[in-house]
């Protein structure tokens, strides 16, 4: 059985603060970012203080390769003083993606040490100092159970400052929130599927919430087949570690009847074998990260107080596993899901959308939200049409809704495609014998979304498919290879937003 003791709340990261002023005593190795404009406003009297002319080895370091592209890098050893090494990072024209690519680079140096003094750029913009911070803490992302060379752990503190007397802080720190929203989705996903089941799931759920201010309700698998979740009981028949609905409620101070309400459903399916439909072996090695949707609500709504959002938020978490068994549900079953809507399965593998539909309708007609958003790494077949590691798919019924989440994509570094929904393909997933088969061969994405289009009802929907971006092959800026934890940054981004429901209510 999974084990459900408390692991963890939040993850060991660097400590990172800002520092008005050229700190007296820096730390031992100092980092120096240099954007195509060259180096800091405060690089003269930082390498005064070091005994370096940082003017001349830049001009060196050009001449043998360096460039302030976006995450390079280029290192310095001292022989004297009690600075020991300068590293000059590249953070290219300075936009907020760049930046965020520079700060993963500083922290991947990081590793092993204890401190770091980092120099950036006077004037750095919000925006752009909060990416930076979030790359640090992205950067510094590690999940092993190795008992031997287990990895050099993360830099002790990074003390980041511009030379001048301004404070800083507010864009550090909320970059460091976002940045462990990130990190905590990917720790789920990452996490090895012996070790974490629904029910662990729920657990960690309830800690994070309790930290955050939060409200918890878990449903068991008696309480979901008392309440009518056809969908997520199917989907949990055929494992011996039983289903659960996680659900997690954030109430900002002051909200009234007036108060914007958003709802997240997320895809929890803490291990995909594709049940009966079994899948090749070489398609189920990754699977233990099929509920990055679900962690990623979770490590969203952990967030939201400490951002102080002003919407109302209720996080639904439709976990199971799906595993072949006596008891499994089959190819050729009808489910009825919560709400009393149909579905004729035709591939025990297509499971996301059938937890998802129970999450929706629940939410259609028990909360009553102004928006309605689900998220799910729910198709192969988006990855068909977008690649890898660019774009997630967008399918939305509200182009204001699909608007905000867009340029919250933009801001967080997780990048939307919006794609379409024709009602010419509804009847690809239609069926004499319920209201809608789940799948069926045509645009897999595009029928997927069409499938859960019909429980959202008449509330503003959007359904972010992210099995796009959800795995990086390599390590490369601020993700590392594995599990991306793909939708925490761009979900605490949008609801921590002035006014995520602009245009929509």
């Amino acid at each position: 059985m999974a084990r459900r003791s408390a692991k963890f709340v939040f993850p060991t990261l660097p400590a990172v603060a800002w520092q008005p002023g050229l700190p007296v005593h820096g730390a031992p190795s100092w980092v120096v970012v240099v954007g195509e404009a060259g180096l800091p406003a405060a690089a003269k009297e930082a390498g005064e203080r070091l005994g370096v002319d940082l003017d001349r080895l830049l001009e060196v370091q050009q001449d043998t390769g360096f460039s302030p592209t976006a995450g390079a890098t280029a290192a310095y050893p001292l022989l004297t003083g009690d600075v020991t090494e300068v590293l000059l990072v590249g953070a290219g024209s300075g936009t907020p993606a760049e930046l965020r690519h520079a700060g993963a680079a500083v922290a991947r140096f990081g590793r092993g040490k204890d401190e770091l003094t980092t120099l950036v750029a006077e004037g750095i913009d919000a925006e752009a100092l909060q990416a930076f911070a979030e790359g640090l803490v992205l950067g510094s992302f590690t999940y092993t159970l190795k008992t031997v060379d287990a990895g050099l752990p993360v830099a002790g503190r990074i003390t980041l400052t511009d030379g001048s007397d301004a404070d800083r802080s507010a864009a550090v720190d909320r970059g460091l929130v976002v940045g462990r929203t990130g990190w905590l989705a990917r720790q789920f996903a990452t996490t090895p599927s012996n070790e974490k089941d629904p029910a662990w799931l729920a657990a960690r759920a309830t800690e994070l919430a309790a930290h955050g201010g939060l409200e918890v309700t878990v449903w068991d698998e008696k309480q979901l087949a008392a309440d009518g979740f056809g969908g997520i009981l199917a989907v949990g028949k055929g494992s011996t570690r039983p289903p659960r609905l996680i659900r997690i409620d954030y109430t900002p101070e002051g909200a009234g009847p007036d108060t914007p309400y958003v709802v997240l459903v997320g895809k929890g399916i803490t291990y995909d074998t594709g049940g009966l439909s079994l899948k090749p072996r070489e398609s189920m090695v990754s699977m233990k990260r099929d509920m990055t949707g679900g962690g990623s609500v979770i490590a969203t709504m952990s967030a939201l107080r400490e951002l102080g959002a002003k919407v109302r938020v209720t996080g639904l978490v439709c976990s199971a596993e799906n595993m072949p068994s006596g008891t499994a549900y089959r190819p050729d079953d009808v489910i009825r899901h919560y709400g009393g809507r149909t579905t004729e399965v035709k591939n025990t593998d297509a499971e996301g959308r059938l937890v998802l539909a129970d999450g929706l309708a629940y939410a259609v007609k028990e909360l009553k939200p102004d928006a309605l958003v689900d998220i799910a790494t729910l198709t192969g077949a988006i990855k068909v049409s977008l690649g890898a590691m660019l774009y997630g798919g967008l399918f939305a019924t509200d182009d204001a809704l699909a608007g905000q989440l867009a340029a919250a994509g933009e801001v967080s570094g997780e990048r939307l495609w919006r794609m379409p929904l024709p009602a010419e393909y509804a009847d690809l997933i239609s069926t004499p014998i319920a209201d809608s088969v789940n799948s069926s061969k045509g645009p897999g994405s595009i029928t997927a979304a069409l499938f859960l289009k019909a429980f959202a009802g008449d509330v503003p929907w959007a359904h972010l498919d992210l099995s796009s971006i959800a795995e990086s092959p390599r390590d490369e800026y601020e993700y590392s290879v594995g599990a991306t934890g793909a939708g925490a940054r761009l979900l605490t981004t949008w609801l921590t937003s002035e006014d995520p429901l602009a245009g929509i209510v």
